[in-house]
This record gives structure tokens, C-alpha cells and sequence, in this order.
């Protein structure tokens, strides 16, 4: 009995221990500077570090599904295209008051080109909105149904509806820009880059309609499926309809954005944590060199300790929204000014 009560003292000292020090890991990381342009967000030694202070509650996640607020007009489901006889959707947001044609930014979401769905841009897409852009979000064929070119034609074709449809939209079609998350980040890339290439065109609809757009935003995306890395993920396999890179190397190459990166290429954004272990970090250093090489007019928001998906963290979703309008600004210049509805009527006192 005496050993058995010995041991439950030891065990509840260990406990008081440990809560202690959870205490002070807590206050630790809970004390690190609030995100801002200039101050990217701190990350974590490893990936076990962040989830052990996810789990102490001492890093919080976004709400992934944010209600629409007021000032916004959402529409959802609009048919931007059709194939073979299946339409093709998005779900649109625009500033009420718009005083003159606005930017659009066009999110195409991630999930391994096999999963995922245009709801999951919801907290960026309403927040750019906000802040005076009209956005949309868009559904792309998936993997099995419709491997590559498919995603890339489906956006592609996105951007033509929106050209076609500008005045409609409040849109100026001079400043489309297409952003994406890992698999979105390698569409919305080779929709950058491969411009107005008839052969990833595809036949969804708006012929004769360009698909350039004026910037690019990647958030960790492939770009080179003839790495190594690439050749040996299943989902990339799969993308490329279950060839490996020994039976087509052209297909991995085709499949690849920066295959088509030349000195035209629009201004490009990429973010990418260094504690990646999905897409490694050495895809985005890449990317940036061949940028810097051909002189193309880009930034590379290289952040340490974070991995695939940071932007679900709270402080690196912050760092992107902050980084990402001061980017657009200076590349498609600043949004129209959105007039503020009408304040309620107030009753003066008798």
C-alpha cells in the first residue's frame, strides 16, 4: 500500500511539473510579437514543437468557414464554363458600392489535385472583399475523374469567363490576379505562366478570350515534377494519370510551371515554410531562382519553422493577408474605394 501511494505522489509531482513548465512554454510562445508586414510570424524548431503548442493552446487556428459579412454580395454556384456536358462552378464575392471596375483575385484551392473544395478559401476570399476586391473561388475536375491538363484547363478557363463577363462583374480585366495553395499554387502557376498556350486552353468555354493574368500568388505549390521529390509522390503519379517518370518525362516536364517561366512571366508572390514536409522548401528556392535570373519582378516569403498548410495558423493567415494586399497594391495598383452604407437613422431626444 505504502509503495502503490509512493508512486501515485511521484506521478502527481511529475504532473505538477509538467503543468508547470506547460505554463511557461505557454507564456513563452504566447509573448512572441504579433505578426505585422515587417515582422513575420515566429515558427517552431519542428513540427512536433508546433503541435505541442497547438495542443497548449498557445497557437490558435483560423475559422475556416467565416461567415459572409455584411457589405459583401456572395454568390454562389455560377457556372463559368462546361464540360463535356457537367458544369463548371465558383462562387463569387463583391463589395457592395463599388465605384468603379475592381481587381479580382481568383482563388483556386489545394488537396493533392484529388480533394478539396472552393469553400475552403472562404476566410480569404471574404476578407479580400472586404477590403475592396471582387473574388471568386473556384471548383476544378479532380483526380480519378480528370487528371492533368484538366485542372489547368478549368482555370484557365475561369479567367476567360471573368474576362468575357468583366463589365457584368465589376471586374477590370486588366487586373485578374489568380492565387492558390499547394496543388491551387501549382495551377495558379501554370495558368501565370503558360499564357495563352492553345494546347492547356481547353474546351470549357470563351474561345478567343485571353487567360493572362497580371500577378500570381503561390502558397507552397510544386513547381518542378521532374524532381526527385515529384517522381516519387503517389498524388503527382496519380495527377499524371499513373505514369511514372521513367515512362513519360515529357508528361512530368509539360505537367511542370516552371517549364514555361520566361522573363514575361507576371509578378509573382510565393510563400513557403521551411519545415514543409509535402512540397519541400527547395521547390519555392527554385522558383526563386530562375525569378531572380530572368529578372522577373517577384517576392519570396520564406518562413522559418513553419510547414504545408501554415496559413490555417492564425499569425502566419495574418502575415499572408497583410503581405498579400501590399504585393497586389503595388502590382495591380490599389482597389476603387467602396462606399460605406448609409448609417442607421438616430432618433434626436424630445
Amino acid at each position: 500500500m505504502k509503495r502503490a501511494l509512493r508512486i501515485a505522489a511521484r506521478a502527481l509531482l511529475l504532473l505538477l511539473v509538467a503543468g508547470g513548465l506547460a505554463g511557461l512554454v505557454a507564456r513563452w510562445i504566447l509573448s512572441r510579437p504579433a505578426p505585422s508586414l515587417q515582422v513575420p510570424p515566429v515558427g517552431y524548431g519542428s513540427v512536433n514543437q508546433l503541435k505541442a503548442a497547438y495542443l497548449l493552446g498557445a497557437l490558435k487556428l483560423i475559422d475556416r468557414a467565416p461567415p459572409v459579412p455584411p457589405g459583401i454580395q456572395a454568390e454562389t454556384g455560377i457556372e463559368y464554363g462546361r464540360v463535356d456536358g457537367k458544369p463548371l462552378l465558383l462562387d463569387l464575392f463583391t463589395p457592395e458600392g463599388l465605384t468603379r471596375p475592381a481587381p479580382l483575385l481568383l482563388f483556386v484551392h489545394g488537396g493533392g489535385w484529388k480533394s478539396g473544395k472552393r469553400e475552403d478559401y472562404l476566410v480569404y476570399t471574404t476578407h479580400f472583399a472586404q477590403r475592396g476586391y471582387v473574388t471568386a473561388s473556384l471548383s476544378y475536375r479532380l483526380v480519378p475523374k480528370a487528371g492533368f491538363p484538366a485542372p489547368v484547363e478549368d482555370a484557365k478557363c475561369a479567367v476567360r469567363w471573368a474576362r468575357e463577363n468583366a463589365a457584368r462583374l465589376h471586374v477590370d480585366p486588366d487586373r485578374i490576379a489568380i492565387l492558390g495553395g499547394s496543388a491551387g499554387g501549382h495551377i495558379a502557376l501554370m495558368v501565370g505562366y503558360a499564357q495563352d498556350r492553345p494546347e492547356w486552353e481547353g474546351s470549357g468555354g470563351h474561345p478567343n478570350v485571353s487567360s493572362r493574368v497580371a500577378a500570381v500568388v503561390n502558397f507552397y505549390g510544386p513547381v518542378d515534377l521532374t524532381t526527385p521529390f515529384a517522381q516519387g509522390a503517389g498524388v503527382v503519379r496519380d495527377f499524371l494519370g499513373g505514369k511514372s517518370f521513367q515512362e513519360a518525362p515529357g508528361l512530368y516536364q509539360a505537367a511542370s510551371p516552371i517549364t514555361y517561366l520566361t522573363s514575361n512571366a507576371p509578378p509573382t508572390l510565393t510563400f513557403h515554410g521551411t519545415l514543409d514536409e509535402i512540397v519541400p522548401i527547395d521547390q519555392a528556392d527554385e522558383l526563386e531562382s530562375r525569378l531572380t535570373a530572368l529578372r522577373v519582378p517577384h517576392e519570396y516569403a520564406r518562413l522559418e519553422g513553419w510547414p504545408h498548410t501554415m496559413d490555417v495558423a492564425l499569425p502566419v493567415n495574418q502575415y499572408a493577408k497583410l503581405r498579400v494586399e501590399a504585393f497586389l497594391r503595388e502590382r495591380l495598383g490599389p482597389p476603387p474605394a467602396v462606399d460605406a452604407p448609409p448609417a442607421p437613422a438616430t432618433r434626436s431626444s424630445p
